[in-house]
């Protein structure tokens, strides 16, 4: 079960030896957080811009298989079933090298 990423606890993990990436690598909880966060921005700016009838309607699990590892992804769906998210699409299940670098340059950002 993948936890939330905390930074303290990472550092932690690396320096008992824990694997960076991996099911069970440090940054599995990362990619997957952000990757979350995004979906769930990408669902508000859409219902921003939709009728004032459709809101959110809870989450769909899906695996997805990244470069660090696999991982659960709870995705955001709306009412209407109009929402199309554009980071991870419906029925994609693998994040590419450059979706998962872009999360990690948006962490480092964040961090700086």
């Amino acid at each position: 079960m993948i936890k939330d990423f905390n930074i303290d606890d990472a550092i932690k993990a690396l320096q008992s030896g824990q694997s960076l990436t991996g099911n069970d690598g440090v940054l599995t909880p990362l990619i997957k957080q952000l990757t979350e966060a995004a979906l769930k921005a990408e669902l508000e700016q859409h219902l921003d811009s939709e009728e004032q009838t459709n809101r959110k309607n809870g989450f769909s699990k899906k695996t997805v298989k990244s470069s660090v590892g696999a991982f659960e992804l709870n995705t955001p769906r709306d009412r209407s079933g109009s929402f199309e998210p554009k980071l991870v699409k419906k029925n994609q299940t693998k994040l590419t090298d450059e979706i998962d670098r872009k999360i990690l340059s948006m962490f480092a950002l964040g961090m700086s």
